[in-house]
């Protein structure tokens, strides 16, 4: 049961991504805009080109701001991550009894679980 519902959450996560992926790309593309025009923007000496970078700036802004909803993509793949990792958990213990013996061939197979499942 707990591998069905860890399917249907991420087959959700992943119709949520593929509907955000295109905000996604543009709102990246938008936030590396924004980091060049910043750039142009403390490398120019006149207040004229100072200014018109900063209104290029706010129209590439504005943009950006519109694609806010990329970040709900970004969520969904955060949980597909999750769900990933997740699944390859198990619940089973492969050791079953545990033996106090001092022998190191008895202990062996438990300490290698234990090993094994940190």
């Amino acid at each position: 049961m707990k591998k069905f519902l860890l399917f249907l959450a991420g087959l959700t996560a992943l119709i949520i991504l593929l509907a955000n992926l295109g905000p996604m790309v543009f709102f990246v593309l938008g936030i590396w805009l924004l980091y060049m025009i910043f750039k142009q923007f403390m490398k120019s000496d006149s207040i004229a080109g100072k200014i018109g970078w900063v209104i290029l700036g706010l129209i590439v802004l504005s943009f950006t701001i519109s694609n806010v909803f990329a970040l709900m993509g970004v969520v969904a793949l955060l949980a597909l991550y999750l769900i990933y990792k997740n699944w390859k958990k198990t619940d089973n213990d492969p050791v079953v009894q545990h033996i106090d013996d001092d022998d190191p061939f008895t202990n062996f197979e438990r300490q290698w679980a234990e090993f094994n499942n940190r």
